[in-house]
């Protein structure tokens, strides 16, 4: 639990520290690779320590995954220049990548699957705290002292989070079970980590002809890895375990995309202040937990029935911020049609992990939590992209309502669609 929090406290204050720390360092023009770094680390770790945790158990991901962290904070906390910082951030992704799948497969180990949910309903709420402070503290601690405390302000407690894991670790029973043999997985891994950076980066410039065609190489890299990293079917949402991996992605990027587009809406069609369009975010991390915590008490319901019921909310969610991109529109109604929209994310993302431990042994409950996390980044990705160039083609950031209408509408359509492929379709997975 600590170790999530102190990642989600990494995620949303480098975002707020990222225009002082490149000022500072003279890296301008290096803006986005920061966030890229930490991307394309996280891709290679992600896959790695599935990979890894099948053969060996989550045990030495959990003791390496934390060290690469830390030393990611100091070496960036430290950096004079934008390479060192880059460095670190690149650090702090493997870090990242290489602990959350080991503690998917550490939860598998050690928890029968009716406590399954409860744990992965704190999980959730490990990212309550991160959201409602988190920016507003690296902000502080960037206006007040210096950004470098944002990264090794955190050193400290996940040192604190590595040696209370310790003795849990060493107390773990061994790794059961031989994993597959799964040919060209490392450089599948370097494929979609590639992949993913060259649809972020589209994503980030939509407007460039040469950076729109650098999503495209990025996507015709992206696809064939995925036949290495995804179970077989996923993408064809073949029932069971395929249609629930394939299910993650297109929640996670149903709803990022349209949550990346609520702020602009709001102070571009609204006239919110920054600090005003931000809070229907902070309702939604508010609604997210809650429906966690709340199913994490429900362990009868069939985790199938809540996957379908997330996603039907966050499609009401999405559907509804659609109103409020003409000027006419009642935004004062965002705050709480978001907390909908993260009221079905809370119901549908837990429910999904979930079900993807139910369908995995000890030999393959890596490289399926890898995979995972692999759609949710890559539905992120794609779904946002496509808003960016939507907004550059049809639209401004000054203006951009001709795009945010069908564009809502459409990830609205796409949760509908989640909604449809789930549900007995899901049933497979505890099935199998």
């Amino acid at each position: 639990m600590l170790l999530v929090t102190l990642l989600a406290f990494e995620a949303m204050g480098v975002s707020t520290a990222m225009p002082r720390m490149v000022a500072e360092l003279d890296g301008a023009d290096l803006y986005a690779w920061p966030f890229l770094a930490f991307l394309a680390a996280s891709v290679v770790a992600t896959v790695l320590s599935g990979r890894f945790s099948d053969r060996r158990g989550p045990r030495p991901s959990l003791l390496v995954g934390p060290a690469l962290f830390v030393a990611g904070l100091l070496v960036a906390g430290v950096a004079g220049d934008m390479p060192v910082l880059l460095l670190g951030r690149f650090l702090q992704g493997l870090g990242a990548g290489t602990q959350i799948v080991a503690v998917y497969v550490l939860i598998g180990l050690v928890y029968p699957e009716r406590d399954r949910p409860a744990v992965f309903g704190l999980l959730s709420a490990a990212w309550v705290v991160p959201s409602l402070v988190g920016p507003a503290l690296a902000g502080w601690l960037t206006e007040q002292l210096s950004w470098r405390w944002v990264f090794l302000g955190l050193a400290p407690f996940v040192l604190a989070g590595f040696l209370l894991l310790v003795p849990v670790l060493r107390a773990l029973p061994p790794q059961r079970g031989e994993a597959p043999a799964r040919p060209g997985l490392p450089l599948a891994a370097l494929g979609a980590s590639a992949g993913v950076v060259g649809l972020s980066w589209a994503a980030q410039h939509p407007t460039g002809a040469l950076d729109l065609a650098l999503g495209l190489a990025g996507l015709v890299v992206l696809v064939p890895s995925l036949r290495v990293l995804l179970p077989k079917g996923t993408l064809t949402a073949r029932r069971g375990l395929p249609v629930t991996i394939l299910a993650r992605g297109l929640l996670a990027g149903s709803f990022f995309a349209a949550e990346a587009f609520i702020p602009l809406t709001l102070t571009s069609v609204h006239g919110y202040s920054a600090l005003a369009a931000g809070i229907p975010l902070t309702l939604s991390a508010l609604g997210w937990s809650g429906a966690a915590m709340w199913q994490s008490r429900k362990p009868d319901i069939p985790r199938e029935k809540l996957v379908r019921w997330g996603f039907l909310l966050n499609a009401a969610g999405i559907a509804g911020v659609t109103l409020i991109a003409p000027a006419w529109g009642p935004a004062w109604a965002t705050p709480a049609l978001w907390a909908l929209a993260g009221a079905g994310m809370g119901l549908a993302m837990s429910s999904l992990s979930v079900l993807t431990l139910a369908a995995s042994t000890d030999a393959d409950r890596g490289f399926n939590s890898s995979a995972l996390q692999i759609s949710d980044m890559l539905g992120s990705a794609l779904l946002v992209g496509l808003g960016g160039v939507l907004v550059s083609a049809l639209a401004s950031a000054q203006a951009p309502t001709a795009a945010v209408i069908p564009f809502d509408l459409l990830m609205a359509a796409v949760s509908v669609v989640g909604a449809a492929l789930t549900g007995p379709r899901c049933r497979a997975t505890l099935e199998h």
